[in-house]
């Protein structure tokens, strides 16, 4: 069979991405919502306050653009800044103190909501836990490879029909010039390939060192089987 070794590995970079998301945003538009203000006064304010702010953290404001629905119904663009939490504070240290009240405030809400959505992954201290969240990633990576092969049927399933073996049955495919056992697995020949007749399906285990092991091998999906069906009824693969 061809076998891929992939390294449970896969895990720490599922917990990476987790502590890497990215930050949540507030932007210029929002701010002049918030305080009441126009949005012209805030970026002028925003723009004031970016030297400094370039000087001592070495980087310029995020700038984007939102589009946002006109009282006569239309769409207009409008440029903004994106900021940080951190940058948001720093720009409201010029504002009045309800406003840097209500920023504050707004940036909590924004905190619990996104803590809601994801919650801090917590340290996996056991054997177990590290088993338990492996097999969570390989069921996924096995849902999502063997999507095509769903519904499929093995060799196995197929020969039980006729009480025959799959060994039998894969020895008969394979004198009547349908497969061929090729670099240790079936596969087959390039005539009746892209016919639909089969789908690889994935199967995993672990090695002795903590290594998972994939390996494909060839299911039959229904029209495969009634190809079978009449080869063995009617000595051809069609009706």
């Amino acid at each position: 069979m061809n076998t891929i070794t992939i390294s449970t590995s896969s895990l720490s970079t599922r917990m990476h991405a987790q502590y890497n998301q990215q930050p949540a945003h507030m932007t210029s538009l929002e701010i002049a919502e918030i305080c009441g203000k126009p949005h012209n006064d805030i970026l002028k304010a925003i723009r004031k306050m970016e030297p400094a702010w370039e000087r001592v953290s070495l980087g310029k404001f995020s700038q984007s653009s939102r589009k946002v629905i006109q009282p006569n119904g239309g769409v207009r663009e409008f440029p903004c800044y994106e900021l940080t939490k951190t940058e948001t504070l720093y720009i409201a240290t010029k504002f009045r103190d309800e406003d840097r009240a209500k920023l504050v405030l707004r940036w909590e809400q924004l905190e619990t909501e996104r803590l809601a959505l994801h919650p801090p992954m917590r340290l996996l201290t056991t054997k177990q836990e590290v088993l338990h969240e492996s097999e969570e990633i390989v069921g996924e990576q096995l849902d999502a490879a063997n999507e095509e092969s769903d519904g499929c049927l093995t060799v196995t399933e197929i020969a039980a029909i006729y009480n025959m073996t799959a060994h039998d049955l894969n020895s008969f495919l394979v004198d009547m010039k349908i497969q061929r056992w090729r670099c240790g697995q079936y596969r087959l020949l390039p005539k009746y390939e892209g016919l639909g007749l089969t789908a690889d399906r994935l199967n995993v285990s672990y090695s002795l060192k903590g290594k998972l092991k994939y390996e494909t091998y060839l299911v039959w999906t229904e029209k495969g089987r009634d190809f079978i069906v009449n080869l063995i009824e009617n000595g051809h693969g069609w009706d």
